[in-house]
């Protein structure tokens, strides 16, 4: 049944008509269905399309499913790939297809997307207080036995919230949580002391609307990071799992859930939860990485893990903005058509990488064409040579963070290594 909700649901964003809603799409196109217009195998360089364009590479793309499918498999995880980062339905369905165990979300917005296209298994790694959302959750739980849904708890106040939400809805089934270990002093969200961790574990025994089921956190967030400090972050992490098991807190589980792994430490994850010992139940060692499907250009370039195990194999960014060159005022000013609106910018300025001539189509690497600064509609870029650009020429950006790429655009052309569009990703954010 779920595996037909999603399938009708992207057979739905197909038959969604082209509009103004959607920038850089072929302007002619209007009034076709998404689907048609994948179908045409349009060129995005000579078939159309406008600037500012946002691309993702479909072998890119392709290539980095399968990796991370074959990382999760051999050290023996779980992964619920964190879809805030694209919020995208038809990319959670090939994580899927590639062993994804559920979808991890942060929000309960993004939950009810996700429902939406019939994800059977949620992850929500966050605290749920809203009432609203609550009353929501509950229906959807009765009306779906084979729905699995799981968040957070980090404070007596929110069980209490969840539990009268939960109560005054009529819920039928427990909702399942897991305790939330902070990551340190000045972290993020997180119980902070283990003394804490249990006083929350005898507050949810003490409701019958919620069962606790495991421990998470976010490995992320501790301060001053290295592998050292991480590493023992994650041991008081399962060691606060083996806790609660020995105290009977796990009695009548399938499974005991302990989950962490952001995109910048998945290695130091697998490492420590490999050294996890025998429960009462067998171990759900959920992974939650969700910046590897683009990877990029910045951040995540730097950070990978797969920097530390090369061994492993490479990540490969998929995304470049295509941005035409609008003006050239000085021989070492120019400006592209693509700024805040369009580009990623809250860690790293985008990264210019290659030039496709606006006379020939020929393409160059951008030697000396640097991104100096973005306003809303414009990149101010300089140059080192006179001849480095002219006015129509294409400039192929590369872009840091995922998450602040993927929701500038609601319609993204999946790109062949050729130019030819095979398909449009949908976001909803």
């Amino acid at each position: 049944m779920a595996g037909e909700r999603l399938a009708q649901g992207l057979e739905g964003l197909a038959d969604e008509r082209v509009d103004h809603r959607f920038k850089a799409l072929p302007p002619e196109a209007e009034g076709r269905t998404v689907g048609e217009l994948a179908a045409e195998r349009r060129n995005l360089f000579s078939d159309g399309f406008t600037t500012p364009v946002l691309a993702l590479s479909a072998e890119s793309v392709a290539h980095n499913l399968a990796l991370m499918e074959t990382y999760a498999t051999r050290h023996g995880l779980a992964f619920a790939p964190h879809g805030k980062t694209c919020m995208a339905p038809q990319l959670f369905a090939r994580q899927l297809e590639h062993g994804a165990w559920g979808i991890t979300a942060a929000v309960p917005h993004q939950a009810r997307v996700y429902r939406t296209y019939g994800i059977e298994r949620i992850f929500l790694a966050n605290e749920v207080v809203d009432a609203s959302a609550l009353r929501w959750l509950a229906g959807e739980l009765a009306a779906d036995p084979g729905f699995r849904f799981m968040c957070y708890v980090d404070s007596l106040r929110g069980i209490e919230l969840m539990d009268t939400a939960l109560r005054e809805a009529g819920a039928t089934r427990p909702v399942d949580v897991v305790v939330e270990l902070g990551a340190g002093e000045g972290a993020r969200t997180g119980v902070r002391t283990e003394a804490e961790c249990l006083e929350l574990a005898d507050a949810i025994a003490g409701v019958d609307t919620l069962r606790l089921v495991g421990v998470a956190g976010y490995e992320g967030e501790v301060p001053d990071a290295t592998p050292e400090r991480v590493t023992a972050w994650l041991r008081r992490l399962v060691a606060l799992a083996v806790q609660f098991d020995k105290a009977g807190r796990f009695t009548d589980l399938d499974q005991i859930v302990i989950s962490a792994g952001g995109s910048a430490w998945f290695d130091a994850v697998a490492d420590v939860f490999a050294e996890i010992p025998e429960l009462s139940a067998p171990v759900l060692k959920l992974l939650r990485s969700g910046a590897y499907v683009s990877h990029d250009d910045g951040q995540y370039r730097k950070l990978t893990p797969f920097n530390r195990v090369p061994e492993e194999g490479a990540l490969q960014p998929a995304f470049r903005l295509w941005a035409q060159v609008v003006s050239r005022p000085t021989p070492e000013q120019a400006f592209l058509n693509a700024g805040k609106r369009d580009a990623a910018y809250d860690l790293h300025l985008p990264e210019a990488q290659v030039v496709r001539s606006g006379r020939d189509g020929t393409l160059r690497p951008a030697d000396g064409v640097t991104v100096t600064g973005l306003s809303d509609q414009h990149a101010w870029v300089s140059t080192e040579r006179a001849g480095d650009l002219e006015v129509g020429d294409w400039v192929g950006l590369g872009l840091s963070h995922p998450c602040t790429s993927f929701d500038k655009w609601q319609l993204i052309p999946l790109v062949e290594q050729d130019g030819t569009v095979t398909e449009f990703i949908r976001t909803f954010f």
